[in-house]
């Protein structure tokens, strides 16, 4: 018998990013989901700025019970069996371990990433992972009177439900999130799995450090964020940078392109051979849809 060739529907994964904060990355987001929510697309809308999520409120949600713990595991020394020997220390790449000449070593919780290497090469066993909670993972599942529906989908796929909004948090104080992150992703590739959703959007944090670069991981395409300033333009190469080492195809999208001077941001552009695909006027009408938790409502501009 031939092979039968079956279509698989694969899920694209977006990531909206940008270098710089304050530049309207999220608000960006907000209308890009509304914009692939009006073309029929069932949605999962993800949060992975857990240091500071906001999504939930542009969206005039609320965080109610979290539907999942997020759990790291971090060295515990266990002192009867330690033999001072430094291979632990010397181990870390994290400089996690901090260990004075004929002491016992000392973890730095702070700045351990919870890869195991330390208790995974102690020869003794004198290093056991312990379990402790980093984070919250929420779910809000956004009703469809919270959008304009298109009189086309009337009756067909928007009886369903069509839009999950995903919300992770890291616990207060907590250094390194990008673990946070990572779990936040898996959980809701999952959930987009078990939905059956065509578009999973990662809102990522700003800035180019480890949890802006576990949210852009193996995403189809980013959205980067900028505006038409000095600093803008120098953050947007940065961006730009760290997308192109991640190998990660990406689009420009200019905001607030009528306030500013966008030779610098256009020259950046040109650099990576990447276009601006678009560029968004300062708006009174986002920004009282953005007051009003309705940016979902907005269309035309992305």
């Amino acid at each position: 018998m031939g092979k039968q060739n079956k279509k698989v529907n694969k899920i694209k994964t977006l990531a909206v990013s940008g270098g710089k904060g304050g530049v309207g990355k999220s608000t960006i987001a907000c209308l890009l989901a509304g914009k692939f929510l009006r073309e029929g697309k069932k949605i999962v809308f993800v949060d992975c700025d857990v240091e500071c999520p906001n999504d939930y409120l542009l969206l005039g949600e609320k965080l109610k019970r979290p539907i999942k713990k997020v759990f790291a595991e971090f060295p515990k020394l266990i002192k009867e069996k330690c033999k001072k020997c430094g291979l632990c220390a010397r181990t870390c790449r994290s400089n996690a371990i901090f260990q004075p000449r004929g002491k016992y070593p000392i973890f730095i919780e702070d700045l351990c990433s919870g890869c195991g290497a330390c208790w995974a090469i102690c020869p003794f066993g004198a290093i056991k992972p312990e379990k402790e909670e980093i984070g919250k993972i929420y779910l809000n599942k956004i009703p469809n009177s919270k959008f304009q529906i298109p009189n086309k989908f009337q009756n067909s796929k928007f009886k369903i439900q069509n839009f999950y909004l995903i919300t992770g948090e890291a616990k207060a104080g907590l250094e390194e999130t990008g673990p946070v992150v990572a779990q936040v992703k898996e959980f809701a590739l999952k959930l987009a799995k078990r939905v059956k959703a065509e578009v999973v959007f990662f809102d990522s944090a700003a800035g180019t450090h480890c949890p802006v670069i576990q949210a852009l991981l193996n995403c189809d395409l980013a959205y980067v964020v900028t505006e038409p300033t000095p600093m803008g333009a120098h953050d947007l190469n940065l961006i730009l940078d760290l997308c192109k080492k991640l190998k990660i195809p990406t689009k420009i999208i200019l905001n607030q392109a009528d306030l500013g001077k966008k030779q610098k941001v256009e020259k950046i552009a040109k650099k990576y051979k990447i276009k601006i695909e678009k560029e968004i006027p300062y708006s009174k009408k986002i920004v009282e849809a953005y007051s009003r938790g309705e940016l979902l409502n907005i269309t035309g501009l992305v």
